[in-house]
């Protein structure tokens, strides 16, 4: 990551911040179509491993449940910590989503990427962040360099087996959503995740929601894109909500 810092003034900054802000969500919610089909809107957030956790909250610490999201076992906690970027720039109160993972990450939109003044944030899937930049996180008992991990998360749609075959779609492949509304929008390229324990739902950023108006859709639709699936099916999911 670009620049340098004087930690003893930085944590300083993030106190002074972090005392004065009013309280902020700034966690995924599902405030999108009530459908068949749930499109869930996923706010910044940090997923963190074991240790980095415990050396922003201390030794033994464990995150706590705010509340259950759609997908099984997954939950946004009670905890949040600061992201400082180049230029001493930050976003107070990043939530973290449990449960704790084996490396840390954080998802941004691309307007949250603008703000704190990263650069090369790419696009990418949970897991991939080799060579992706890092950042600086504040917790309460600590703070932590992470030397990468900043992504802009792909939309993605979750589904198990049944989903995938009734869609014709394969894990990894792509299909693409169309939402209608005041402002349609055909996103081409939704990258597809395919698991067992998964609960059929679209996952997309702040940005995304915000460009085609998501909370007022009233209609969200799969549709196949060529060569990346089996057996071509138009899905269609009707009755969202305005």
């Amino acid at each position: 990551m670009a620049g340098t810092f004087d930690r003893t003034a930085v944590e300083k900054i993030v106190r002074d911040v972090l005392r004065d802000l009013p309280k902020a969500e700034g966690a995924p919610r599902g405030d999108g179509p009530a459908t068949p089909l749930p499109v869930n809107v996923s706010a910044r957030h940090i997923h963190l491993c074991r240790k980095d956790f415990e050396a922003l909250f201390g030794p033994g610490a464990q995150p706590t449940l705010l509340r259950s999201l759609y997908q099984e076992g997954h939950f946004a906690a009670r905890e949040t910590v600061a992201i400082i970027g180049p230029k001493k720039r930050m976003i107070p109160e990043l939530r973290i989503l449990g449960p704790l993972r084996d490396h840390s990450q954080v998802e941004l939109a691309f307007t949250d990427v603008i703000h704190l003044g990263l650069e090369n944030v790419q696009v990418r899937m949970s897991g991939d962040i080799e060579g992706t930049p890092g950042a600086w996180i504040q917790g309460p008992a600590g703070m932590l360099e992470l030397k990468q991990g900043v992504i802009r998360a792909a939309l993605h749609v979750h589904m198990n087996e049944r989903d995938a075959a009734r869609m014709g779609v394969v894990h990894k492949g792509f299909l693409a959503l169309r939402v209608e509304s005041d402002a349609p929008v055909v996103f081409g390229r939704v990258h597809v995740r395919v698991d067992p324990s998964f609960k059929l739902e679209v996952h997309m950023d702040t940005d995304e929601a915000n460009a085609c108006h998501l909370a007022a859709a009233r209609n969200v639709s799969l549709i196949p894109v060529p060569g990346s699936i089996e057996s071509p099916d138009d899905i269609h999911h009707k009755g969202a909500r305005a």
